[in-house]
Formats: C-alpha cells, sequence, structure tokens
C-alpha cells in the first residue's frame, strides 16, 4: 500500500513537472515545449499570484488577530528566514552572478514549504476563508518551487548557468525549518514574514530573467 501511495506521488509530481514544460496538455494537437522565456513567463505570474494571495491573506489575519507586540511596543516579528543573506534592492540584486540568485529563489521557497504546512496543520480555528487561502498558498509555493526547478534546468542545459546548483537549495534549507521563534509568532506576523520573502521571490526572478534575457524584460 504504501509502495503504491509513494508511486502515485512520484507520478503525480512527474506530471506536474511535465505540464510546466509544455504549453498545452500531453497529447494536445500543437503542443510544444516551452521556450526559457516562456517558462520565466509562467514562474513570474505564478509567483505574482502568491504574493497578491499572501496580502489578502495577511489582511484578514491582521483583522481578525493584531499582531501581539513586544515590551517595546514594537512588533515581534523574527522571521525563520531573518538569517539568510539576500540582497537589499534591485541594484544589488543585478550584481549577484546568475547561479547565485538562482540558488537563493529555490532556497526561499525550499525554506517556506515546512512552515506553511505546519501552519495549516495547526491552525485549524482560522476563518474558513482565511484556511483556505493558506492551503492554497502552501500548494502553489509547491508548484512554484517545480517551476523554478524547471527553469534551472532548461537553463543548465541551454549552457546559461553552470550546474553547480544541483541539490544545493534543498540541503541547505532543511535547518530553516519552523522553530521556537515561529512557533510564537502570531499569525498575521508569520504571514507576513511569508508576503515579504514572496515578494522578494518575485522580484528576483524578474532580476534573473533580465539577467538572461535583458532583449526581452529589461
Amino acid at each position: 500500500m504504501a509502495t503504491a501511495r509513494a508511486a502515485g506521488r512520484a507520478g503525480a509530481a512527474a506530471a506536474l513537472a511535465l505540464l510546466w514544460l509544455l504549453v498545452c496538455a500531453p497529447g494536445e494537437a500543437g503542443c510544444r515545449l516551452l521556450t526559457v522565456a516562456d517558462l520565466f513567463d509562467r514562474v513570474i505570474r505564478h509567483s505574482g499570484r502568491i504574493h497578491s494571495l499572501s496580502t489578502a491573506l495577511y489582511a484578514e489575519l491582521e483583522k481578525h488577530f493584531p499582531p501581539r507586540d513586544n515590551e517595546l511596543g514594537k512588533p515581534a516579528r523574527k522571521c525563520h528566514t531573518s538569517g539568510m543573506l539576500t540582497p537589499n534592492g534591485k541594484e544589488y540584486a543585478q550584481k549577484i552572478p546568475r547561479e547565485e540568485l538562482t540558488h537563493l529563489i529555490l532556497k526561499l521557497l525550499q525554506a517556506w514549504k515546512e512552515p506553511l504546512s505546519h501552519f495549516n496543520q495547526h491552525h485549524q480555528e482560522l476563518p474558513d476563508d482565511s484556511l483556505s487561502k493558506a492551503k492554497q498558498i502552501s500548494n502553489m509555493v509547491h508548484e512554484l518551487s517545480t517551476g523554478v526547478e524547471k527553469v534551472t534546468e532548461k537553463m543548465q542545459s541551454m549552457g546559461m548557468i553552470s550546474n553547480s546548483l544541483n541539490g544545493m537549495a534543498s540541503s541547505e534549507a532543511t535547518g530553516l525549518s519552523i522553530g521556537n521563534e515561529a512557533d510564537m509568532m502570531s499569525d498575521s506576523d508569520f504571514i507576513h514574514c511569508f508576503r515579504r520573502d514572496s515578494n522578494k521571490v518575485q522580484s528576483y526572478l524578474k532580476i534573473l530573467k533580465c539577467r538572461i534575457m535583458p532583449e526581452n524584460s529589461c
């Protein structure tokens, strides 16, 4: 039974990976593989939807559950990804090598997978609409991670970036799972942190596309 479930999950993952590479359903007439520019457009749009959804969820949670203040009267927001070095602003992000920027995007997405799943499992008391948004965000982050991996593989196969990234994001983000600090955060603070990082991911994807194909989007 377990083997069958594992095989089913593997098959679903393979199907999702294939859909990220196609402009249509497999077997459809005129179906063609996506270009690198097409793939970038897909992940950028997908990241934009995630950020919009997280903004809506944050507004709901802030309204129903105002952030807790610390003894100094300032919001206590210590994101579990705060220790991750990220470029502050477009100017600095444009100076980072392509491989490092790609790696950073993958690492940010990987770092949020477990915390978002944990959030959904332990916050069933949220209003139904908010809980639905949170679950949708979690699923979309997994989908975006798969999409960015496909973009990365495509860039590597075309020699646009080196193959030095394989397995790095997953292994480095393992230690960034939700911990005591995140457990003590209010719901709105937690989503505030995710909203901040989802905006970074979207911005870095746009910058990376410019770096790879300046004639298309810069």
